[in-house]
């Protein structure tokens, strides 16, 4: 596997061209504005590190969709979150892609099977959704659609492994995917919390990360129960499943997030940091994410 298509030259697909680069494959990127395509050499070179000139070598960009994706193994789509100009990108894709290209969508919501039904090709097409930004962060949900091949979503699994990422398999299509499921399920409860007038917005983010943020930060939630009782999971869920049981009953009615909640919120956030601040808060977060990145692939005990 050597080349690679990123359609798609936004703030995902730029980042996913630094993925892609970083890990010694050559790179052609598209977009329909020709400036979003130029500007994805210079996203890598701000954020490629020390090997910013190899990185850069090995991205190119091409005036056409065509032209992309001649002689690409694989081709990461990073169009907008449309159905409609999902359905007609990809019948462009699966007309100019080799037979065995394999053709992924950085969707966080649309399923494969909404935008590829009735192609010709539609076995080599899947989700390969990943958490943005993904040069920072390394998980990536593979979503195949039903008539997704099998072996398609181990190469997949494969491309992403060997470009340092982090990929997990889901046997099936599922609304939300995974993470966004269990995005959602935090974030309900985070509104609730302060539309109850329970606690403030920065109370919510700091019990977060001042608490559960930083066991979650190297486990999972699973890990995090099977260590919190001295016999592990078995004994959690004993001690504390009906407790969570009668507090997903409670939570089990959905609120939407009105204007004004939302409105109260922000104003919150706003006197955190302000609107003209949060280019230089996500600047903020990348260099943290990036610390934090290393910490988790150093060697431990």
């Amino acid at each position: 596997m050597t080349s690679i298509a990123v359609i798609g030259a936004g703030v995902v697909g730029s980042s996913w061209a630094l993925v892609f680069a970083r890990a010694g494959l050559d790179v052609v990127v598209h977009d329909p504005d020709p400036a979003a395509a130029g500007r994805v050499a210079a996203f890598a070179a701000a954020n490629a590190g020390a090997d910013g000139d190899g990185v850069l070598s090995r991205i190119r960009t091409a005036p056409s969709l065509e032209e992309a994706l001649a002689g690409a193994d694989y081709v990461q789509e990073s169009a907008p979150e449309r159905l409609e100009i999902k359905k007609a990108l990809y019948r462009r894709l699966d007309a100019a892609a080799g037979p065995d290209t394999i053709l992924a969508s950085s969707t966080s919501g649309l399923p494969a099977s909404a935008f590829t039904e009735g192609l010709a090709g539609n076995r080599r097409c899947l989700v390969v959704h990943p958490i943005n930004p993904p040069h920072l962060v390394p998980l990536v949900e593979i979503v195949p659609a039903p008539w997704t091949a099998p072996e398609v979503v181990e190469r997949a699994g494969a491309v992403m492994r060997s470009v340092g990422q982090s990929p997990i398999e889901l046997r099936r299509e599922i609304a939300g995917f995974v993470v966004n499921r269990l995005q959602s399920a935090l974030l309900g409860e985070a509104f609730r919390l302060v539309e109850d007038g329970i606690c403030s917005a920065d109370e919510v983010d700091r019990a977060v990360s001042d608490g559960l943020g930083l066991r979650w930060f190297f486990m999972g939630p699973f890990q995090t129960i099977d260590l919190n009782a001295a016999n592990g999971i078995a004994e959690y869920c004993r001690n504390l499943g009906p407790m969570y049981f009668d507090l997903a009953r409670e939570q089990a009615d959905p609120r939407p997030w009105s204007p004004a909640l939302v409105a109260e919120i922000e104003r919150q956030l706003r006197g955190t940091v302000s609107e003209e601040a949060l280019p230089e808060r996500r600047a903020w977060r990348d260099r943290y994410l990036a610390a934090l990145k290393a910490v988790k692939a150093a060697p431990h005990d």
